[in-house]
């Protein structure tokens, strides 16, 4: 379902019935918008009792902001998830994925939740050594990458290699290729090291970070540096890639995700 009003923030939702007390609320990455969540995970966790939705930030999906996308900032998207959560029933667990983590952990400078999941995220310390490191193992790759940043084409099998392990339906990868769009570069430079999070404990008192060990872009070794900022213990999925919402083995990680949830959100 769209719950997006003329000139407001898109948010897709799935609601079960008869819902627990705590709402999800998803953020999606760099490139992406609410679309990536609908298939799977927004069903998914509806099933397990949540309400469930999932925004897309300025200049992404349906939301407005396309036409200056270039000017948005992270602070910007922080401001976005804080008015998502404001429309909401109840404050909720924010799971951001990839650029959307990063977001989750700006915001939690300043605002406080109940529950916060970091999946695949862009560690505290940013995106410059996990960009040193993909540069130096796949450079090609990296150099498709930096064309979709700038709003070029990019073809299917660098999106193959970026996202995902396991081959997909074609028909699949069609679709999300036609979804994907270029990221702000004002984002992308934040997330770089300019305007890095100050990492803020006392403002959520349950954090899970989760990875993806086959992941191209965010490597085990920047995974365990999110959970040790955050002072947890990092979950590592064997077997799938950086879109873990997408991949065709997608609940290896939703599980253990789903499982965490109903122990502290039942």
């Amino acid at each position: 379902m769209n719950a997006r009003a003329p000139q407001s923030l898109e948010i897709l939702s799935e609601l079960p019935e008869s819902p627990r007390a705590t709402p999800l609320l998803f953020v999606h990455g760099a490139h992406a918008g609410a679309w990536c969540w609908e298939q799977h995970f927004l069903p998914y966790f509806a099933k397990a009792g949540y309400a469930c939705y999932a925004v897309s930030l300025s200049g992404h999906g349906e939301s407005p902001g396309h036409n200056y996308l270039d000017a948005l900032s992270i602070d910007d998207y922080v401001r976005d998830v804080r008015e998502a959560v404001a429309t909401l029933p109840a404050p909720p667990v924010v799971i951001g994925h990839s650029m959307g983590g990063f977001v989750l952990q700006k915001c939690l400078e300043v605002a406080e939740l109940p529950g916060a999941v970091l999946l695949c995220s862009v560690p505290p310390l940013g995106m410059m050594a996990p960009a040193v490191g993909l540069a130096l193992r796949r450079p090609g790759l990296v150099m498709d990458l930096g064309r979709l940043a700038g709003g070029g084409q990019i073809g299917t099998n660098s999106l193959v290699d970026a996202m995902f392990y396991r081959a997909l339906p074609e028909a699949d990868l069609r679709r999300y290729f036609e979804h994907m769009q270029s990221e702000s570069q004002r984002a992308i430079w934040d997330m770089m090291g300019f305007n890095l999070p100050r990492i803020r404990r006392d403002h959520c008192p349950k954090v899970l970070v989760m990875g993806a060990e086959e992941d191209a872009l965010i490597p085990s070794v920047a995974v365990r540096h999110t959970a040790f900022a955050w002072g947890v213990e990092p979950h590592l999925v064997p077997g799938i890639g950086h879109g873990v919402m997408l991949e065709t083995n997608w609940q290896d990680i939703a599980e253990p995700l789903r499982d965490w949830l109903l122990e502290h959100f039942a």
